[in-house]
């Protein structure tokens, strides 16, 4: 059996087999004339057997020519197939990620337990952190601008995401540390419900009603003393006296400062910080990136 033969000699039999004339397929291939006759005549010897008969009337293909053209085309395809694939491989190696965020997802060192898993997969890509305010609660996702992101569900259009929950947290309500409620270690929602209360933008959609707790009014709708788009405008609006606001626990540091405190809440679910993607989008870096966030996730557990 043959071992040896090249792609080069497979595309210099398909030429001709296709040209049926030595000198339209020299050009074609780039090569000269007796360069291609003489490969021809090479690749005929390894094979023991004549692949063109050659006479004054032109070129034909023998029997055993004919019988070789479809497998060298297709040994040809599936070569060209590989080598595509291992171009985007290193594209895909040499990619860079860019990661969402609306919010700090660090707790407990999730970033860095991710990114180290990932880039053993991956040693070559970028990370790319990206921050986002809170009126694209996709971080990114839904415009494209981010390939995955760090989220707090519900996502409006669920069905066009894939996620795994990195983070459940019980929800905690900030307030003025003036505030009547402020002095009790854990506040029912009950008494809460007829506060008014600091929203996202409507641009939000499921994520602002999630954070104004509307599962927990019994179908009342809750008062809005304004609405927030960051950390900076919750701590003001707090402060000012402009309502109060429900916090995952751990984001309570980030407001908790001067004139502000966060007690738990009784009567609401938990909040839950995921790592989501654009359903359907199997690109190496995205799915590898998850992998990486669903492990992680199951170390710190």
């Amino acid at each position: 059996m043959v071992m040896d033969v090249h792609g080069r000699d497979l595309r210099y039999f398909v030429a001709v087999a296709e040209e049926l004339h030595f000198t339209r397929a020299a050009e074609r291939l780039y090569v000269s004339q007796p360069a291609l006759s003489k490969q021809i005549r090479m690749l005929e010897r390894q094979l023991g057997t004549e692949l063109f008969d050659r006479d004054r009337q032109g070129v034909r293909l023998t029997p055993a020519g004919t019988a070789l053209l479809p497998h060298a085309r297709a040994v040809l395809a599936a070569w060209e197939t590989g080598a595509a694939a291992v171009e985007r491989a290193k594209a895909e190696q040499l990619a860079t990620l860019v990661v969402g965020m609306s919010t700090s997802p660090g707790r407990g060192g999730l970033l860095p337990a991710v990114r180290s898993r990932f880039t053993e997969a991956h040693s070559s890509a970028r990370i790319r952190l990206r921050q986002f305010g809170w009126d694209d609660a996709t971080a990114g996702l839904a415009d494209g601008t981010a390939d995955v992101a760090f989220v707090w569900l519900p996502l409006t259009d669920a069905d066009r995401y894939r996620w795994v929950v990195v983070a459940e947290e019980p929800r905690h309500v900030a307030l003025p540390q003036t505030h009547r409620l402020a002095a009790l270690d854990e506040i029912d929602f009950a008494d809460l419900a007829d506060e008014p209360f600091l929203a996202l933008p409507r641009s939000a959609g499921a994520l602002r009603d999630h954070w104004l707790a509307t599962d927990a009014r019994d179908g009342t709708p809750p008062r809005v003393g304004a609405e927030i788009a960051g950390t900076d405008e919750t701590y003001e609006a707090l402060v000012g006296g402009l309502g109060v606001c429900l916090v995952a626990a751990g984001n309570a540091a980030l407001i908790t400062l001067g004139g502000v405190v966060t007690r738990p809440v009784r009567g609401i679910s938990p909040s839950r910080l995921a790592l989501a993607w654009r359903d359907g989008d199997l690109r190496p870096l995205v799915r590898d990136y998850a992998r990486a966030a669903r492990e992680a996730t199951r170390a710190a557990q």
